[in-house]
């Protein structure tokens, strides 16, 4: 049945953007096409290399052909081939072709198909193996979470460029999507693969070789019956070198093709706000939800509803479990998890449940937060919740990881979340994982080895990914089974996996744990981070720490438009904070709601990348809607900067065209034509440092 239901989403995904037609000057529907027929369709040039048995292997020329498939689908069309390694072992590659787009993309699986025969050893396998071509080339893009923060890079590729991920989180350090120009060109890549990867790009002449893996230096058997992967590989190829042109091509696709829908009817998710009840109990709050209880719940509510300002969502965070032996948890929710009871000392009878239906009354959706990937008190689950022992994966030091890749584990896991969900009433599943994986995987990889006799060395990272994504499946089937959000909260202490196949199921409501605390830092990931990911969010306050409250008397609105992300998480202390402005509330989410319908469109960065600690300058973003001529631009002039004017060139701007310009704040308006705001520029002034201008601009 859930398969099923994954089937129904899938295709009214489909014929919700049958047909979308899409005028981008800088589409490359014709090199998409021919990846797609030269790569991806002949096996001789596939783009993966291994080795089996001992023989190395670059495609899959001189292989037994099982059988080769083209067809059309509703995006475009559809290649899936499989070939014979030996008798025990085959091969099957699916690549698809995107019509509107031009983009390409693949994934390719090992199977032993024998009930009794182990494999020969699977080793040195690379996921992609692309020569581009073009002179002059240069890779374009951003690092990862933590800390790096999403610092931005623009390289020549004159020495090889490597990058490596190794935690078992993917995008945290590092980030597998990268923007590389070639020649009059270039091509956006992405590695899907929440687990370890590493990438090299190296130029030779007017030729860059791109070489992806995943699960990091792989070698194993396939025992009877086990199958592992290749990461999804894909590649949106692009004409002429604009750097804002391919941003926003890559925006359009990811919208249209790679984000999941809202519901079961294949609806596009629109920007939606966020509140947390937990900073408002005035009971000590460890981090997340851990001081909400069955009596504080209600004044929140009341006064929200009150003052008129209901989010979408409730957010309902970490510590609402008993730990394993069935002991309420006052503290170190991280410490305690695994459980996935609810703590009736904190939530007696159907106390959660009436919270969450209380909610739906007056409007809200409601979220809950799990970590299904890591188990504490291991014996407390065998003991208590029909836990296996060997399911419990764990590197000595404090970390055990829940093995997802042991299908009876799947099913444990899946079962319990579910249940939860239906008991009280939940909307959506918040996952987190608060853990490095690729700590623990290898010692399961050992254990296996050393009975068998043979190598297994990343068999349980490989199985742990795929049972991960399952999981998800699982979870989507049963939120569409049963009328709730098809889409999930992403999080792994902050923004650990946001690899391009997760986000195929979920979205990063908050990019960053860090993204709780300055401003300078919002501005700076912004700058990055949305480029590849549009739908996403981060906090709308200022603090020191990250899970201090914001201002007394709530968040201005420098800090509330510097929080402008197509999900805006409300994060106010709304009735222990007697100081806080309600009607500074109701402008910060209005203004919010008046031009969130813009932040899923084109994305310009009018000033340069700047570190978050750096806060001498000006930041300036632009969100235009190209059919329209709708436009917004957000201007910040920082805390430390010297200048009170900044001239923003509008690269959308079409110069026949005629423009007004209407000042949010002032009420002032101007009527410019295209060719006056793409060449001089609108000139903005903020007379006072750690101020924000707002600009509405619509094509007559």
């Amino acid at each position: 049945m859930r398969t099923r239901i994954i089937s129904i989403v899938i295709a009214a995904v489909l014929c919700n953007i049958l047909g979308m037609a899409t005028t981008r000057p800088n589409i490359a529907k014709t090199e998409g096409m021919r990846i797609f027929k030269t790569l991806l369709c002949n096996p001789s040039n596939f783009p993966v290399s291994f080795t089996y048995n001992g023989v190395d292997h670059k495609g899959f020329g001189g292989l037994k052909v099982i059988s080769r498939d083209v067809v059309d689908t509703d995006a475009g069309r559809q290649a899936t081939m499989r070939f014979a390694l030996d008798d025990a072992t085959q091969i099957t590659s699916v690549a698809n072709y995107n019509a509107a787009f031009g983009e390409v993309e693949y994934t390719v699986w090992f199977s032993n198909v024998s009930k009794t025969a182990t494999s020969a050893v699977l080793e040195n396998v690379v996921s992609a193996d692309v020569n581009f071509k073009g002179a002059s080339p240069r890779l374009r893009g951003n690092l990862g979470d933590h800390e790096n923060q999403y610092a931005a890079y623009d390289r020549d590729i004159k020495e090889p460029i490597t990058f490596r991920s190794d935690g078992g989180r993917a995008t945290h350090i590092v980030f597998p999507y990268f923007d590389l120009v070639h020649g009059n060109g270039g091509t956006l890549l992405a590695i899907g693969w929440a687990g370890t990867w590493n990438a090299s790009f190296t130029a030779k002449g007017n030729t860059t070789r791109w070489q992806a893996a995943s699960c990091n230096d792989f070698c194993s058997v396939l025992l009877p019956g086990e199958s592992v992967r290749t990461a999804l590989i894909v590649m949106l190829p692009y004409k002429g070198r604009n750097a804002d042109d391919a941003t926003n091509l890559w925006r359009d696709w990811f919208v249209n093709y790679n984000m999941p829908r809202a519901n079961a009817s294949g609806e596009l998710i629109k920007p939606f706000s966020t509140a947390c009840f937990s900073g408002d109990t005035g009971l000590p709050n460890s981090d997340g939800s851990i001081s909400e209880r069955f009596y504080t719940w209600r004044r929140t509510l009341d006064r929200l509803v009150y003052e008129k300002v209901i989010p979408d969502f409730r957010w309902f965070d970490a510590g609402w479990y008993f730990d394993t032996y069935g002991n309420t948890v006052a503290e170190n929710w991280w410490g305690t998890v695994g459980s996935w009871e609810l703590d009736t000392i904190k939530w007696p009878g159907n106390t959660l449940r009436e919270s969450n239906e209380a909610c739906h009354t007056a409007g809200m959706k409601v979220l809950m937060w799990f970590e299904p990937e890591r188990v504490t008190g291991v014996d407390g689950l065998v003991k208590n919740y029909g836990y296996k022992p060997e399911w419990a994966i764990s590197n000595g030091h404090g970390v055990i990881t829940n093995d997802l890749g042991n299908p009876e584990c799947l099913e444990w896991t899946l079962n319990r979340i579910t249940k939860v969900m239906s008991e009280n009433a939940v909307d959506l599943y918040r996952e987190d994982n608060n853990s490095d994986p690729g700590t623990t995987w290898p010692m399961m990889d050992n254990q296996q080895a050393t009975s068998l006799g043979k190598p297994r060395k990343g068999i349980t990272e490989n199985k742990a990914i795929v049972g991960h994504y399952a999981l998800w499946d699982g979870i989507i089937s049963f939120c569409a089974e049963n009328g709730k959000c098809t889409f999930i909260d992403n999080c792994a202490s902050g923004g650990g996996r946001n690899d391009i196949e997760s986000l195929r199921r979920s979205m990063p409501f908050l990019r960053s744990d860090a993204d709780r605390t300055t401003t300078g830092l919002r501005l700076s990931m912004s700058s990055t981070f949305n480029k590849w990911i549009p739908f996403c969010g981060s906090s709308t306050k200022e603090s020191v720490r990250q899970l201090d409250n914001g201002l007394a008397g709530g968040s201005t609105s420098y800090i509330s438009r510097a929080s402008w992300l197509p999900i805006y998480n409300l994060a106010e202390c709304y009735t222990h904070d007697v100081m806080l402005d309600y009607n500074r509330v109701r402008k910060n989410v209005g203004e919010w709601r008046k031009y969130s319908h813009l932040l899923l469109k084109d994305y310009y960065v009018l000033t340069p990348w700047h570190s978050p600690t750096d806060t001498s300058g000006w930041t300036v973003f632009a969100y235009a809607d190209r059919d329209s001529g709708e436009a917004v631009v957000t201007a910040f002039r920082q805390e430390t900067s010297a200048e009170n004017s900044f001239i923003a060139k509008l690269p959308f701007a079409e110069p026949r065209a005629s423009y007004t310009l209407t000042n949010e704040d002032t009420g002032e308006q101007l009527q410019l034509s295209g060719e006056k705001l793409k060449s001089e520029g609108l000139t903005i002034i903020l007379s006072e440092p750690k101020s924000s201008a707002v600009w509405h601009i619509k094509k007559k």
